[in-house]
C-alpha cells in the first residue's frame, strides 16, 4: 500500500524513454536488390541502463521484503502479548514512514494535493494511532506483490529480447577445405562458416556455396521458408531446414541484425506510456475527494474507519502493471515480424482514425512491371522486341532492367549472346547482338543517337507520359522497332490490405499522397478502393498535408518508405515503415514491418485494440477494490486490515490481467470480418 511511496524514494526515477533509431541501411547484392540494416547499434547486449535499473529494483525489493518480514514478525509477536516486540515493529514502521512523510509534507507545502499527501495521511495516521501491525502487514504484502511483479516483468522482458540473442555454442569454419570447430565468440567477419540442415545460422552474411531452405520466421514473421543459393543473404538466428551452405560472415555477434533488434526491443520496454500518465493523473485527481470522504466519515466510523477509507484509494498501481501488459504485446508482435521502436505508439495506434499511404515504394514496388509492348515495325513480334531488350539489359541491375528481364523469363525467352560488350550508358545503352547494333533507352536517348522518330512513337510516348508510365524504346540498326511500356507495380498484397483496413471500425478515412499526376493517382486510388488522395505533391509538402489533416481533428498513421517521407513520418501521431525502406524512413518510423510487406498492417491495429481492452480491464480491476472497500466500511464495518487485504487482491488481479496476453494468441488479421478477398486487377496485356 504505502510502500508505493517508499519504493519511489528508494528507486531512481524512471528515465524518459530514449528513442533509438536504426542506423544506415545498405543494399544487398544485385541478385536481390533489397536493403538491409548496415549498422543498428554498437552492442547487441542489453544496455546497462535498463538491466542495471531492473537489477537495482529487484535488490531493493528484496531488501524491503526482508525489512517488512522482520517488522511484521516483531509486530505479530507484540500483538500476542510481548510489548517490546510490538514497539520494535513500530520503530521499523516509523523508519519507513519518514521518507514518505517528507515527500507528502513537501508537496503539501507547495499546495499540491496528490498521491504523496495521501501517503502522508495514511502512513502518519498508522504510526500516530499505533496501528503498527496493520502498517507492517500492508508493507509485507506489498513487498511480496512487488517481487512477483518484478519477476513477471523480468521474465517477459527476457523472453521478448533473448529470442534475438540465441546462438550456437560452436561454429564450423571452413579452412583449406576442412570444417574446423571453433567457439561462437571467436567468429569474425571474413570467416567462411559451414551450416547444415537443422542448424541455426550463426551470423549475417551471404551464401558462397551450397543451396538450402531457411526458416526466417524469427526475423520477418513470415512462416514460408525461403530458398538460398550463392549470392543470397542469410541472417543470424534463422534456421537451415534442409540442404547445406557455406556463408561468408559479414556481421557477427553483437553486430548482427538479430542483436540489433534485441537492442531496439530492450529500449522499447523502458517507456512511460500514456496509460501510466492517465493512471497517475486519475490517482492525483481522486486524492482530494478521498481525503474529504475520510474526514466526513471520521465521526461515523471513527479514526480507524476513516484511515481505512483513505487507505482504500487505488493509488497508482497501473504504473507498475501497464508496462507489464505492453511487454507481453511487444513480445507477441515481435514474433509476427512487427518491431515497435517506440513503445508509446502501441497506445497511440488505438486513437488513429486516418491512414495516409505514400504511393511510391509503399503501395507500389521498387521494380516496375512490363505493362505493354508496342511494335513500330510490323515484321517483328512482341517477343522478339522483348528478347532483344532483355539481351541488351542482361548485365544491368537497375529496376527497369530487372523488370524487362523478369518479363523475358516469364515468357521463357532465351537471351541472345552479346558480341560487343561495350556499353554506351547514359539515357540508354548500345550493344552489338548477332552483328546488329541494338539500342535500348529513352526517347531522349534515341534523339541523341539521331534515329528517326515517327508520329506513332511520339503518340505512344505522350500517352505513356500521361499515365506516368515509362516508355523504353528499342532500336535495331537505324530503326526504332518497338517500345516497352513499364508501369509501377502495385504490391500484390495492397488491394486486400486496404480492404481489410476499411473493415476496421476505428478507421474512418484512407488517403494516398503521390507526386504523380492527377489521372494516375486517381486511377490507383480507384483500383485500391481509396476515396481520397493528394496528387502532384512535392516532397516538402507532404508534412504540410499531414498537419492540415491534424488541424481537422484527425489522428494520423503515416506509412512511407522514402527519404522524402521522413518529415511526414515524424509529424504523424504514428509512423510505420517497411524493412527494405530508405535509411531515413527506417530511422524515423516508430514501427517497422520486418517482412517488408503490408500484410501485417491490419494485425497491427488489432494488436492496439486488444492492448486497449486489456488496459481497460486493468483499470477496472484496479479501481473496483476501492469501491468495494469503501462500501464495506460503511455497510459491514470493515476495518483497516480488511481494506489492506482487498487492495492487495486488486493488485494481484491487475498483474494477472497484465499477464493475460502472454497466455493468449494474437488477434488474427485473418478474422472472418477481414477474410473477404476483393477482385484482383491484373495489368493490361496484349
Amino acid at each position: 500500500m504505502l510502500v508505493d511511496a517508499v519504493m519511489r524514494m528508494t528507486t531512481s526515477p524512471a528515465r524518459r524513454h530514449s528513442k533509438q533509431i536504426l542506423r544506415q541501411f545498405h543494399q544487398e547484392r544485385p541478385s536481390t536488390r533489397s536493403k538491409l540494416p548496415r549498422q543498428w547499434f554498437k552492442t547487441g547486449e542489453t544496455p546497462p541502463s535498463t538491466d542495471a535499473k531492473l537489477a537495482k529494483r529487484k535488490a531493493q525489493a528484496q531488501q524491503l521484503f526482508l525489512m517488512t518480514t522482520g517488522s511484521l514478525l516483531f509486530s505479530s509477536l507484540g500483538a500476542l502479548g510481548v510489548p517490546v516486540f510490538y514497539w520494535l515493529g513500530g520503530i521499523f514502521l516509523t523508519v519507513l514512514a519518514v521518507p514518505v512523510c517528507l515527500l507528502g509534507l513537501r508537496d503539501l507545502s507547495r499546495g499540491n494535493i496528490n498521491i504523496n499527501v495521501l501517503y502522508l495521511v495514511v502512513m502518519g495516521g498508522m504510526v500516530a494511532t499505533g496501528n503498527f501491525w496493520a502498517g507492517n502487514f500492508s508493507m509485507f504484502i506489498y513487498a511480496i506483490a512487488e517481487k512477483l511483479t518484478l519477476f513477471a516483468t523480468d521474465t517477459s522482458q527476457k523472453e521478448l529480447i533473448d529470442v534475438f540473442k540465441i546462438h550456437p555454442d560452436f561454429v564450423y569454419v571452413v579452412c583449406d577445405g576442412a570444417e574446423i570447430r571453433r567457439p561462437f565468440n571467436t567468429l569474425q567477419p571474413g570467416d567462411v562458416v559451414a551450416v547444415h540442415a537443422g542448424e541455426m545460422i550463426p551470423a549475417d552474411g551471404s551464401v558462397v556455396a551450397g543451396m538450402a531452405t531457411v526458416d526466417q520466421h524469427v526475423l520477418t514473421g513470415e512462416a514460408q521458408p525461403v530458398e538460398k543459393e550463392p549470392g543470397h543473404p542469410v541472417f543470424a538466428t534463422t534456421v537451415l531446414l534442409s540442404g547445406w551452405v557455406h556463408l561468408n560472415v559479414e556481421k557477427a555477434g553483437s553486430e548482427t541484425i538479430a542483436a540489433r533488434i534485441g537492442q531496439i526491443l530492450n529500449d522499447t520496454t523502458d517507456f512511460k506510456s500514456t496509460v501510466q500518465m492517465r493512471s497517475q493523473k486519475l490517482s492525483d485527481r481522486s486524492v482530494l475527494p478521498t481525503l474529504i470522504l475520510g474526514a466526513v466519515s471520521l465521526p461515523i466510523v471513527g479514526v480507524n474507519g476513516a484511515l481505512a477509507v483513505v487507505s482504500a484509494h487505488f493509488k497508482a498501481k497501473m504504473n507498475a502493471t501497464a508496462p507489464l501488459s505492453a511487454l507481453n504485446y511487444f513480445k507477441k508482435s515481435s514474433k509476427q515480424g512487427i518491431l515497435f521502436k517506440d513503445g508509446r505508439s502501441l497506445d497511440l495506434l488505438h486513437g488513429v482514425d486516418t491512414i495516409v499511404f505514400d504511393k511510391t515504394g509503399t503501395l507500389t514496388q521498387e521494380e516496375p512491371e512490363v505493362w505493354q509492348i508496342h511494335r513500330f515495325e510490323t515484321e517483328l513480334t512482341e517477343q522478339t522486341i522483348l528478347q532483344y531488350a532483355a539481351s541488351a539489359e542482361a548485365k544491368q541491375t537497375h529496376p527497369i532492367a530487372r523488370a524487362i528481364l523478369s518479363a523475358a523469363r516469364q515468357q521463357a525467352l532465351e537471351l541472345l549472346p552479346i558480341d560487343d560488350a561495350q556499353y554506351k550508358v547514359g539515357y540508354g545503352l548500345q550493344v552489338v547482338i548477332q552483328g546488329q547494333v541494338v539500342r535500348v533507352g529513352s526517347f531522349r536517348f534515341m534523339e541523341m543517337e539521331q534515329l528517326p522518330i515517327s508520329a506513332e512513337i511520339l503518340e505512344q510516348a505522350g500517352q505513356a507520359s500521361q499515365q506516368t508510365h515509362t516508355l523504353v524504346l528499342v532500336a535495331i540498326g537505324p530503326k526504332v522497332v518497338g517500345g516497352i511500356e513499364l508501369a509501377a507495380a502495385l504490391r500484390p498484397e495492397a488491394i486486400q490490405v486496404v480492404h481489410q483496413l476499411r473493415q476496421l471500425p476505428q478507421i474512418k478515412t484512407l488517403y494516398i499522397i503521390s507526386g504523380d499526376n492527377e489521372a494516375a493517382t486517381c486511377q490507383l486510388a480507384q483500383k485500391l478502393g481509396i476515396d481520397h488522395y493528394f496528387a502532384e505533391t512535392l516532397p516538402q509538402h507532404k508534412a504540410e498535408l499531414i498537419e492540415q489533416l491534424q488541424k481537422e481533428g484527425r489522428s494520423i498513421c503515416y506509412i512511407g518508405d522514402g527519404i522524402n517521407d521522413s518529415i511526414a513520418l515524424r509529424k504523424a501521431q504514428v509512423s510505420v515503415s517497411l524493412r527494405g525502406a530508405s535509411t531515413v524512413a527506417i530511422d524515423t518510423a516508430q514501427i517497422v514491418l520486418m517482412d517488408g510487406h503490408l500484410q501485417q498492417l491490419p494485425l497491427l491495429f488489432e494488436i492496439a485494440q486488444s492492448f486497449r481492452r486489456n488496459i481497460n480491464w486493468m483499470f477496472a480491476v484496479t479501481i473496483a477494490p476501492m469501491l468495494v472497500g469503501i462500501g464495506s466500511i460503511f455497510l459491514f464495518h470493515f476495518g483497516l486490515v480488511h481494506i489492506l487485504i482487498i487492495n492487495k487482491i486488486g493488485l494481484v488481479g491487475a498483474v494477472g490481467v497484465a499477464m493475460w496476453p502472454a497466455w493468449q494468441p494474437l488477434p488474427s488479421h485473418a478474422s472472418p470480418l477481414l477474410q473477404m478477398d476483393p477482385t484482383h486487377h491484373e495489368p493490361k496485356s496484349n
